[in-house]
């Protein structure tokens, strides 16, 4: 397999180079096409997603198909403007002269994909790469195969390999992909692998961006709309059984509500799933017997013993743990499935204090109609992204970036930011042979003395 990739990756490398890709309106032909691609593939799309995490069709569309074609079509409408150099001031020591900062590709970039949103999380920033005019190396996880095989069948479709190639298998191609030099990287995934990512990356000092996770809180207030909260609560919770990078990982709610709260979100749990969740069309499943082993280890015993799970079919029912501690099992890593912990908080200092202890998150979570409450929780703790009364839904807005701070990643993309990641900000001054104002040249004899007055009552 070494050899297989490092021939494309210099074969890529030799397109690059050729200039193939820096015309705009060859990347605009090629987004338009793969758009047209994936609105022709979107029920094959469907049902390799079906087949590796048995999603829900209005789920895998709205996540994974939709979400790609809004990437797609926003980025055909801005990109001529985003292409542009875009002229900057210029000091008064180098006048005359023209500044100006161009947008260029970097060269030949790796995407890494995940399992848990396997199509969307390779195509966003592959629209992104493209469009900023790169030629791109992709590795689809292995653990969602029916979507790796679409997603290189696709794309072999649309791009020949010199521009756009894709790498599916297991650690061992990952390996071996790492090893070559690239331009720039782009990891999705956990922690621990981003960190040998960013390893094999210092070897080249190749930049790169990780988007990771974490535990994302989710604080509930006493002054709240209860039944909406919950709902939007639950609805991003159990979202693709709650493998979603920015799912709620943990709610802290107020004690005044605390009841309540659970009493309702139990009430609207059956109200998504019905009294039987795994005959519902609407749950998906577990990705793998692994990660189906490793939630059900979180559980209380009472829980595991509940018979509410089924390991044949990676079968694992929505979960609500009440009276949870910070030092409980179930809070000592990010669960990345549809299991709920629910603590109770009476002072908000102290719950704003608990959550800025742990790492930073990948997204928080605040629901209060009290502003002054939404304010001092923004203050406190920092965070990749936020969403006040709601959950999910800031990624969705395209104007707004994606990405993670400290544990939960760095870099970030979607629209314009995701073109900024594939693109070097190159800097150019342009000067003529006219005059110079400041001639400072050997020898300089008094010329410090001349200039220093002018340039303190200036600049100083």
């Amino acid at each position: 397999m070494q050899p297989v990739i490092q021939q494309t990756i210099e074969a890529q490398r030799r397109f690059f180079e050729s200039g193939a890709t820096r015309g705009v309106a060859g990347r605009k032909r090629r987004l338009l096409r793969l758009a047209e691609l994936i609105r022709a593939w979107d029920e094959r799309i469907l049902e390799a997603l079906r087949q590796d995490l048995g999603k829900p069709r209005i789920e895998a569309y709205l996540s994974e198909v939709h979400f790609v074609l809004d990437e797609i079509g926003h980025t055909l409408k801005r990109l001529d403007r985003w292409a542009r150099p875009v002229r900057v001031a210029t000091n008064l020591f180098n006048w005359p002269a023209r500044c100006e900062i161009r947008p260029e590709p970097y060269g030949v970039v790796l995407i890494m994909g995940p399992w848990n949103y396997p199509f969307q999380l390779v195509m966003a920033p592959l629209i992104s790469a493209v469009a900023a005019g790169n030629c791109v190396a992709i590795k689809p996880s292995e653990q969602a195969p029916a979507t790796a095989a679409l997603l290189t069948e696709l794309l072999a479709e649309c791009f020949d390999t010199e521009w756009v190639a894709t790498f599916p298998g297991g650690i061992e191609v990952a390996q071996a992909l790492l090893d070559q030099r690239f331009d720039y990287v782009f990891y999705t995934g956990n922690g621990r692998v981003g960190r040998k990512v960013m390893e094999s990356c210092a070897r080249h000092l190749t930049p790169l961006t990780l988007e990771l996770g974490g535990k994302s809180p989710c604080l509930v207030d006493a002054q709240v709309d209860l039944d909406r909260a919950v709902r939007r609560i639950a609805r991003g919770k159990f979202f693709n059984a709650g493998q979603t990078c920015v799912a709620p990982d943990y709610v802290c709610v107020h004690a005044s509500i605390y009841e309540a709260f659970l009493a309702r979100m139990r009430e609207t749990v059956g109200k998504f799933y019905g009294p039987a969740p795994h005959e519902s069309p609407d749950y998906a499943r577990i990705v793998n017997a692994r990660h189906f082993d490793r939630l059900l280890a979180l559980l209380p015993e009472t829980e595991r013993n509940a018979g509410r799970h089924d390991r044949a079919t990676r079968f694992l029912a929505p979960t609500i743990l009440r009276d949870v501690k910070w030092d409980d099992r179930v809070m000592e890593e990010e669960i990345f499935g549809p299991i709920l912990p629910c603590l109770v908080y009476t002072e908000l200092d102290a719950v704003l204090s608990e959550i800025r202890r742990r790492p930073k998150p990948l997204a928080y979570y605040v629901f209060s109609t009290d502003a002054t409450f939404q304010e001092r929780c923004l203050a406190a703790v920092s965070s990749g992204g936020v969403c006040i009364n709601d959950t999910l839904m800031h990624i969705t807005a395209l104007t707004l970036p994606f990405g993670g701070v400290g544990e939960s990643g760095m870099g970030r993309y979607r629209g314009r930011f995701g073109f900024e990641t594939f693109s070097h900000a190159r800097s150019v001054m342009r000067k003529g042979f006219r005059f110079d104002l400041f001639n400072v040249c050997p020898p300089y004899g008094a010329v410090l003395e001349r200039i220093r007055p002018f340039l303190r009552r200036r600049f100083w």
